[in-house]
C-alpha cells in the first residue's frame, strides 16, 4: 500500500475544489524596472521605469492554495511527458507549466518529484548531471488497481484519457469541449498542433476515444460559435468507475476523495450499484 503524504492547503469549501479541478492560478510577470534620480534625464527613465511598473505589478506572494494548483499542474504534464519514456526537458517544463513561476522553479520541482515518488511510485531523476532533462523511474510493481489509478496501464494515451475522464467527472458529468483544451493547453497539449506522444491530439480526443466508446462527443444545440461537449462512453462505464477516476483527481491534487463530498457520495452510489446483482434475467424454472 503507498503510503500518502499530508495533505497540505486544501481548498476551503466545495465550491472551491471543483473550480480548482480544470484552473490554474493566473498573476502578473514581475516587474524588473530599475529607480533613478538627480538629473533630468533620470527624473525621466524613473518615471518612465514607474509608468512600467504599474502598467506590470509585481507578483505578491503566492497562496498556499496557488502553490498546491502549479503542483498539481506540473505532475499531470510530467505524466504525461512520460508515456513514452523519452527525456523530459526542463525548457519544456518552463515553457508549458511554470510561466510566472520561475523564482520558485526548484520547490515546484521538489514538491512534485515528493507526490510523484510517494503517490504514485515514480522517482524523478536528471538523466545525466546538468543535463535539465528528467526521466520518471518506476520504483514499484503495481497491482492492477494502483495502474489503473495511476493512469499508466496500457497504451502511452492511458494517463490523457484519465486526464479527460477525470475533468468530465469533476464538472458534473458533462464538459465543453472549449473547457478540455484550455485545460490541456497548459501540460503543453494543443488542438491544432502535433504532439510527440499522442500525434494528432484533437483526432485523438474527439474521434478514436470516441470510436473506443470511452467518450461520447454531441454538438451543444444553439451554440455561436458552434460547441460541442463530452461525457464519459459506455466502454469507460464497463473498464472503470467513477471512485476509480475520482482517486486519480485526488492522487494528483494530494487529496482525499472526501475532500470533494458530492462527487464522493456520487462514486460511492456508483459503486454500490455497481455491487447489487443484476435484475430482469430469466425466472428460474420450477
Amino acid at each position: 500500500m503507498l503510503q500518502k503524504p499530508r495533505s497540505r492547503g486544501r481548498p476551503s469549501s466545495q465550491a472551491d475544489r471543483d473550480k480548482d479541478w480544470g484552473r490554474g492560478a493566473a498573476e502578473e510577470a514581475p516587474s524588473t524596472s530599475r529607480g533613478a534620480g538627480g538629473s533630468q534625464e533620470a527624473r525621466g527613465a524613473a518615471s518612465q521605469s514607474a509608468r512600467r511598473a504599474e502598467a506590470s505589478p509585481e507578483v505578491g506572494p503566492r497562496s498556499q492554495q496557488q502553490l498546491e494548483l502549479k503542483v498539481a499542474e506540473l505532475v499531470q504534464f510530467l505524466l504525461i511527458k512520460d508515456q513514452k519514456k523519452i527525456p523530459i526537458k526542463r525548457t519544456d517544463i518552463l515553457k508549458h507549466v511554470i510561466g510566472d513561476y520561475k523564482d520558485i522553479f526548484p520547490d515546484l520541482l521538489r514538491l512534485a518529484a515528493e507526490r510523484l515518488e510517494y503517490v504514485f511510485g515514480y522517482r524523478l531523476v536528471e538523466l545525466e548531471p546538468k543535463s535539465n532533462t528528467y526521466i520518471l523511474i518506476n520504483t514499484l510493481e503495481p497491482v492492477e488497481e494502483d495502474a489503473e489509478v495511476r493512469g499508466d496501464q496500457g497504451t502511452p494515451t492511458t494517463g490523457l484519457l484519465m486526464i479527460v475522464l477525470g475533468l468530465i467527472f469533476m464538472k458534473g458529468n458533462t464538459i465543453k469541449e472549449t473547457e478540455v483544451w484550455d485545460f490541456l493547453r497548459r501540460l503543453g497539449v494543443y488542438p491544432t498542433k502535433k504532439h510527440l506522444v499522442f500525434g494528432d491530439p484533437k483526432k485523438l480526443i474527439t474521434e478514436e476515444f470516441v470510436r473506443q466508446r470511452y467518450l461520447e462527443y454531441r454538438r451543444i444545440p444553439h451554440t455561436d460559435p458552434v460547441d460541442y461537449e463530452f461525457q464519459w462512453g459506455p466502454r469507460t462505464n464497463l473498464e472503470t468507475s467513477k471512485m476509480k477516476v475520482l482517486k486519480f483527481v485526488a492522487k494528483v491534487h494530494n487529496q482525499d476523495p472526501k475532500d470533494w463530498p458530492a462527487q464522493y457520495c456520487e462514486a460511492l452510489a456508483d459503486e454500490e450499484a455497481r455491487a447489487r446483482p443484476e435484475t430482469g434475467g430469466p425466472a428460474p424454472s420450477s
